[in-house]
């Protein structure tokens, strides 16, 4: 049975396939970004910025009930907030155990962005995939 979180990732996979090149991709990156919803100024708080990325990068943690967590996010950078959206497709709604044990890098790597992004950007996402992965690993004790 496939994981959501695998399916998450074919939707996306299946998606940049058919944008073809690169500069397409980034357009459709950018365009995910704009569709995340704003964060209040309350959450643009330190205790939610992500450290390790050269932009203004902010992630909201939400555990649920259910033992799943829904993450919500922001930045001051176009491509930089179309990072968070594809983050936030893959693990928001998802159980802090999947989000944990979820190989983030063979992802990152099947939709290309490894080779794609500047180093400086590549940082940054890791950055916000490791406190994603941090903040799971927390819900779960």
């Amino acid at each position: 049975m496939t994981r959501p979180i695998d399916a998450a990732l074919t939707e996306l996979a299946d998606e940049f396939e058919l944008l073809g090149d690169w500069e397409e991709r980034y357009r459709y990156v950018i365009e995910l970004g704009r569709d995340l919803a704003p964060l209040s100024d309350a959450e643009r708080s330190e205790a939610n910025k992500v450290r390790g990325c050269a932009s203004q990068v902010w992630l909201v943690t939400e555990p649920k009930d259910d033992g799943s967590i829904a993450f919500r996010g922001d930045s001051d950078a176009h491509i930089v907030s179309g990072l968070i959206a594809i983050l936030l497709r893959l693990y928001s709604g998802q159980p802090a155990g999947d989000i944990a044990a979820f190989d983030a890098k063979a992802a990152l790597d099947r939709l290309g962005l490894s080779e794609a992004l500047s180093s400086q950007r590549s940082n940054g996402l890791k950055a916000m995939v490791a406190r994603i992965q941090r903040d799971a690993q927390a819900v779960l004790g």
